[in-house]
């Protein structure tokens, strides 16, 4: 059985072929990048298979039985995207799809729920067996600015006292190869997100407690947060969508309490404080 992984080169994708790499033949791998040149280290068969060119994805899926299709980077072009891959996976025979969407896809208030949403319907219409891992925030989303608020000494955000599930990414691709490996799971649509819930507040005090420095959370509207992130550096477009997600977060957007993800792996997912630690090493 061949399985195939797209972005297999991303943050995700790295972490997804590494821990196939221990379950599975590396010669029933294949990595499916948009530039191969930067896949030479992962160790198994790798196909070009940029979403955008789809006369690029009917030979790149040739003789795949299953398929990981790790949503894109691209927001605003992902529903399209992943159509094209869904058409190709279709007419190449995959007998399996596997998505990584989006917690609580359907109720969520998210801006980017709208495009997971529409990759669900497009797989449900491809007629496909498949299976939905809805991937809540990864931890790494938030620790990833551990630094800046060293040095601007305070974490700013505009999540309030939302509860935030978050997980590693190392986490979610664990689930996702147990899901690959395992039986029983075609059909099935999981909510994954971290045991234990934390607040930005709860971030800052764990920052405070491993650097030994004064880290309070500042919570901002979000269109002030917005502004703060566009002065950072970031394109306006993306500062708003992140203080949207925040502002999402605090209407509880990024909770849930199932435990289905520590149950797919079998094990607690990793706590704050290791994902800190790790940030910060």
């Amino acid at each position: 059985m061949k399985i195939a992984v797209t972005g297999a080169t991303g943050q995700l994708g790295r972490l997804v072929i590494a821990r196939l790499k221990e379950k599975a033949a590396t010669d029933t791998l294949i990595g499916l990048v948009r530039s191969p040149q930067k896949a030479a280290d992962l160790g198994i068969e790798v196909r070009e298979a940029d979403y955008d060119q789809p006369e690029t994805l009917d030979p790149a899926l040739k003789g795949v039985d299953t398929l990981l299709l790790i949503s894109g980077s691209e927001v605003g072009k992902r529903a399209t995207q992943h159509r094209n891959v869904i058409d190709a996976a279709k007419k190449a025979g995959v007998k399996w799809i596997v998505y990584t969407s989006l917690l609580h896809t359907d109720t969520s208030s998210l801006s980017l729920a709208t495009e997971h949403l529409a990759t669900e319907a497009a797989l449900e219409r491809a007629g496909i067996p498949y299976t939905l891992l809805r991937n809540g925030w990864y931890t790494e989303n938030y620790t990833g600015s551990i630094s800046g608020a060293l040095a601007g000494g305070a974490f700013i955000g505009s999540a309030g006292d939302g509860k935030i599930s978050g997980a590693t990414r190392a986490d979610y691709a664990e689930a996702a190869v147990a899901v690959l490996t395992g039986k029983g799971h075609e059909g099935r649509k999981y909510e994954l997100a971290g045991d234990e819930a934390f607040t930005l507040r709860d971030l800052a005090a764990e920052i405070s407690r491993q650097t030994g420095k004064t880290i309070p959370y500042k919570n901002l509207p979000e269109a002030d947060y917005a502004a703060a992130l566009t002065s950072f550096g970031l394109p306006e477009g993306l500062a708003q969508a992140i203080a949207g997600w925040d502002t999402g977060a605090s209407r509880g957007d990024l909770f849930d309490d199932s435990r289905q993800l520590s149950t797919l792996i079998g094990r607690p997912t990793t706590p704050l404080a290791d994902a800190v630690a790790e940030a910060i090493k």
